[in-house]
């Protein structure tokens, strides 16, 4: 027997259904798939019906019985067609996370990236590549930085994919003074962003990393100090080289760029400095070249690192009740096919 505390807990409880049966909504509307399967029920009953009524009459029976068969199988084809467009009902907590990277691309633009050993060039594949590393981090933070002797902040830190494709696009080496390549400058320029966004956030947890691209060629020597900086923050330095060991013309007009002495330049990957900037951050080099192509490893890397929680909200959530509906139509069912009703006695 129930004390009175465990009859009050089941009228509660009871009400507490009750009102969620009250409240409940649907995921979706009534549409034609489920306009057709009442109409297709409706008509096949109704012929099933007949047939079974002219028997009757034939044979001078009633059949009446019928009408708790017809009550049974209506109420469980209800049940089917409510579970079908998705009973939501009830209170769930939901938390909705905002987790993500945030990635500074720095590419190389000096007159050396115009260089053709890698086709059509050494830029114009970096573009090609950079566009489907943008894709593959849609949901994360990313922004764009040019250099080459000096570094200038094309984009800040978006979502916005179009306009980094757009900001891609326009990229080419006319677009920064090409008097030699120094790796210093973008990346001061990509630490002091990436550690003023963590201020800001007050999140020094943050998933934060740096591409360099570009075909090695340093002339800089001011590096190494913004190279502890960013070790000492945890940021990831990833390096990707582009070119080849053979090398390439750098074109010019219509022509090719030649030295002082009238000779052709000839300009090839230097990887070496690269490798050593990975290195020095425990980051990881990777290259772009007539012998390998590492940028999906690259993209492998980069999702590897767990992206840091940038924000957590709570919301309420209706949750879907359609197996409740589900199984108990299926039991009807199955009541429906082991009860007979004898239609005509003899």
């Amino acid at each position: 027997m129930l004390g009175k505390e465990g009859g009050i807990y089941l009228v509660l409880s009871f009400s507490k259904i009750g009102i969620s049966f009250l409240t409940m909504v649907f995921s979706k509307d009534i549409g034609v798939l489920e306009i057709g399967l009442i109409l297709i029920f409706i008509f096949l009953y109704a012929l099933y019906l007949h047939r079974v009524y002219n028997v009757a009459r034939i044979f001078k029976t009633g059949f009446s019985t019928l009408a708790y068969k017809l009550i049974l199988r209506t109420v469980y084809f209800i049940l089917l067609i409510i579970a079908l467009i998705g009973p939501t009902f009830g209170e769930m907590k939901k938390e909705i996370q905002d987790i993500g990277k945030d990635i500074y691309i720095a590419i190389d633009l000096s007159a050396s990236m115009d260089a053709q050993d890698i086709a059509p060039s050494r830029l114009q594949k970096v573009k090609f590549e950079m566009k489907k590393l943008i894709d593959e981090f849609s949901s994360d933070r990313i922004g764009l930085i040019i250099f080459s002797d000096d570094a200038f902040l094309q984009s800040p830190l978006t979502y916005d994919n179009a306009a980094l494709k757009m900001f891609l696009e326009a990229m080419n080496t006319s677009l920064v003074s090409s008097r030699g390549t120094d790796f210093a400058p973008p990346l001061e320029i990509a630490y002091d962003k990436l550690i003023t966004e963590e201020d800001t956030q007050n999140d020094k947890q943050q998933a934060k990393i740096i591409i360099l691209v570009s075909d090695g060629e340093d002339f800089g020597s001011s590096v190494s100090s913004i190279i502890s900086d960013i070790k000492s923050k945890s940021i990831k330095l990833f390096t990707l080289g582009v070119g080849t060991e053979k090398g390439g013309r750098i074109p010019s007009g219509y022509r090719f760029k030649k030295d002082k002495d009238g000779n052709e330049v000839v300009t090839r990957l230097n990887n070496t400095s690269l490798k050593d900037l990975a290195k020095a951050t425990d980051g990881k080099y990777f290259e772009i070249s007539d012998k390998r192509n590492d940028m999906q490893r690259m993209v492998n890397s980069i999702k590897n690192i767990e992206g840091q929680l940038r924000s957590s909200t709570q919301v309420d959530a209706a949750s879907n009740k359609y197996y409740y509906f589900l199984t108990v139509a299926v039991l009807l069912m199955i009541i429906d096919v082991l009860i007979t009703v004898k239609v005509i006695r003899i």
